[in-house]
């Protein structure tokens, strides 16, 4: 292990504004327009940055607008800030959370990604990180004029070449190439301090330098989500967290066992990894008050559209099994997919109970109760390694993160296993992360600016 320290939860959130839940902006609570509202946000922040939350998410469902039809009206997280224009409208109104902005490889370019990264990283104070996305959404595909499809283990194939040039782009500039404009000179920077890049890879060419000074982290947070084969290996080589989804501890357990054990042969220590599950959270002053606030949300569930694996499951009868038929996930999500068809299978539910289940918690561990339940369930996993800590994703609006900060926050620091303050000044020292050093710069400036 490279740390010595007592090992820590890591809780993040991510929210969206209308709720997890498919019919949270249905709730009472909630009473707002459909306008981008950055105060929300700003607020939401806030409250996670006050309970001393390590990360603060924001996805990105890029151009899943482009369609109107009855699924698509019926669904309000389409539409939304774009990450980066919104992490740093935040990064101004806070000082230690981490900023997590979602960007799909599939639809950006390596130097544009790398530049916005640094350039967040530094109005933050070192506190972005990279949830790296490689979807190929259909509907998205075509607002980007992409015809051709792209096969999933492609996909991965191209976003660790994206990964390559970025971090290549990244150490074009020692960190402390800005750091002594010459007067006397009038040289701006000392040329030994830069280090083109000229790359040439099967999916990226990339000749230059970034025209922006080495992230203060060095490179962003890596946050990766993926369930499948291809996606575990893509975790134990690039990420060091990964957004994961389990329902059961046995499922989490073995997937973090797994994914831990592939690290060695990439040259990596474990604890360099922080796995954190989805938690799908209603915690309220006792069990049977959060399963009542819970119930009116599974009340309001609309069962008038229903696909599963390409397959239109309406003409079946929503109390009866799951229908054997040939499903085909396609090449998005294979990974909570299988998980859904073999819980399905595995405790015979019905449709109805599949949707309630599984499809409105999104494959997530779903802890519903008092604040004791909850911390009980978190430090179960955290204890018996299932994982490192979560991404608490709650159903419904804002509220559910303040009963969360409010009410399970302070159990986990009385139990010692949550912080009670900051400690780092980065976003990866708070994780316990290591500071990756700049290849390019040689070991005596390394050991002159302390890097």
């Amino acid at each position: 292990m490279s740390q010595s320290k007592k090992r820590q939860l890591a809780l993040n959130v991510f929210l969206l504004r209308y709720g997890h839940h498919p019919a949270g902006w249905l709730h009472p609570t909630w009473t707002e327009n459909g306008r981008p509202d950055l105060q929300w946000w700003i607020r939401a922040a806030k409250i996670a940055e006050a309970a001393k939350f390590d990360t603060f998410f924001v996805a990105d469902f890029i151009g899943r607008s482009g369609v109107i039809d009855k699924q698509s009206v019926k669904n309000p997280n389409n539409f939304h800030f774009e990450p980066f224009t919104l992490l740093s409208a935040i990064a101004a109104q806070t000082k230690d959370i981490g900023l997590v902005a979602t960007v799909n490889t599939n639809f950006s370019d390596p130097y544009n990604v790398a530049r916005q990264f640094t350039s967040l990283d530094h109005l933050s104070g070192g506190r972005a990180g990279w949830n790296v996305v490689s979807s190929l959404n259909p509907v998205t595909a075509k607002n980007f004029g992409i015809e051709a499809p792209i096969t999933h283990e492609e996909r991965y194939e191209r976003a660790s070449e994206f990964i390559q040039l970025t971090k290549a782009l990244w150490d074009s500039w020692d960190d402390d190439a800005f750091d002594h404009p010459n007067r006397q000179s009038g040289q701006f920077y000392d040329p030994a301090s830069g280090h083109p890049v000229n790359f040439k890879g099967e999916y990226f060419k990339s000749e230059g330098l970034l025209d922006f000074p080495r992230p203060i982290q060095g490179y962003p947070v890596f946050v990766q989500a993926g369930n499948s084969e291809t996606g575990r290996e893509f975790a134990a080589r690039e990420a060091e967290m990964t957004y994961s989804s389990a329902t059961s501890l046995d499922v989490a357990k073995a997937y973090y066992a797994d994914v831990k054990s592939r690290m060695a042969k990439y040259g990596r220590d474990e604890d360099q990894l922080k796995i954190t599950p989805g938690l799908n959270v209603v915690v309220a002053e006792t069990d049977q008050e959060a399963q009542d606030k819970y119930g009116e949300l599974q009340a309001l569930v609309d069962f008038s559209e229903l696909e599963f694996g390409g397959q239109d499951l309406t003409k079946y009868p929503l109390d009866g099994p799951l229908p054997d038929l040939d499903y085909d996930p396609g090449e998005n999500g294979r990974g909570r997919f299988q998980q859904q068809l073999e819980l399905a299978r595995r405790e015979n539910l019905t449709i109805r109970q599949l949707v309630l289940k599984f499809r409105v918690a999104r494959g997530h561990l779903q802890a519903i109760g008092s604040a004791k339940s909850v911390a009980d369930t978190i430090e179960q996993w955290f204890v018996e390694k299932g994982a490192d800590g979560f991404n608490v994703v709650p159903p419904y609006s804002i509220k559910g993160l303040e009963d969360f900060t409010r009410l399970v926050v302070p159990e986990l620091q009385r139990r010692g296993i949550f912080r009670k303050e900051y400690e780092g000044k980065t976003y990866r020292e708070n994780l316990g992360l290591n500071r990756p050093e700049n290849p390019n710069t040689p070991v005596a400036d390394k050991l002159k600016t302390g890097s």
